[in-house]
């Protein structure tokens, strides 16, 4: 029943060394058109059980709406290297999830790394099934925009050189791995290079004080959505994780106001 502990389940996806496990968290709901399903997708180095993901689950819960999340490959519960990951592998993961667990109109609720995900999942679904987006602190086309600028010429050389760096984390105890095929692979999934077509309102969630997403990016993402119905808001006081109680509070707010959109 709706409201109950959800059981984890898993979706196989690839073959042979790239055949990876991916957990997912999916409840049922009563999906509509004025009632559609939730999707969360996650940051990086992020899981399905983090404060923002675990809080949208109960509001969902609470108003018996489906609610879908799950690990990217290499994160929380799923399967496979974390080295191994690319946007178009977790991409891949994203949307057979999507596929598999989601009926209905969806609202896509991406956070950090996410919201490049749930972007290009626009794309690849030409825009079908989705009722609209929550972009929170979206870090669109991050490996080039925002990484590759942030690393000093030895660790770029050690990466077109060697292929890998290690680089200590802010959300792990193990480092962050940053790979040549990342970087390469960041660049075939770029968005912020034309008009980027949702079909669908799109709300940008940021917080001024974002070191890591910096606010100026989401205004720029924002621009590329001309053509859409887009709004924004910003937290004067913010971080990156907006993870505080009045933080979520705002996010739930604003998809309770996406799920009422046409």
């Amino acid at each position: 029943m709706i409201g109950e502990a959800m059981q984890q389940q898993f979706l196989q996806l690839g073959s042979g060394r790239n055949r990876r496990k991916i957990a997912v968290l999916a409840a049922p709901g009563l999906v509509s058109r004025h009632r559609p399903g939730i999707v969360w997708l996650g940051g990086w180095r992020s899981h399905m059980r983090g404060t923002k993901a675990e809080a949208l689950a109960k509001w969902c819960a609470a108003r018996r709406l489906a609610c879908c999340r799950h690990d990217y490959s290499g994160h929380g519960s799923s399967g496979g290297k974390f080295a191994d990951g690319t946007i178009s592998r977790w991409l891949e993961e994203s949307l057979g999830v999507f596929e598999r667990f989601c009926k209905g109109p969806q609202i896509l609720v991406g956070s950090s790394m996410g919201g490049w995900i749930a972007l290009r999942m626009a794309q690849e679904l030409a825009q079908s099934r989705l009722h609209a987006m929550l972009l929170i602190a979206p870090a669109a086309d991050f490996t080039g925009e925002l990484l590759w600028p942030s690393l000093n010429p030895q660790q770029q050389a050690a990466i077109a050189d060697k292929g890998c760096i290690e680089v200590a984390s802010h959300y792990s105890p193990e480092p962050d791995i940053y790979t040549r095929a990342l970087f390469d692979d960041g660049k075939r999934n770029r968005v912020l290079t034309g008009l980027i077509k949702t079909g669908c309102p799109v709300h940008v969630l940021q917080g001024r004080l974002d070191s890591e997403v910096p606010f100026t990016h989401a205004m720029k993402l924002a621009s590329h959505l001309a053509g859409e119905k887009v709004s924004m808001t910003m937290v004067p006081d913010g971080d990156h994780r907006l993870s505080r109680p009045q933080d979520i509070a705002l996010m739930l707010a604003l998809i309770e106001s996406l799920a009422g959109a046409a």
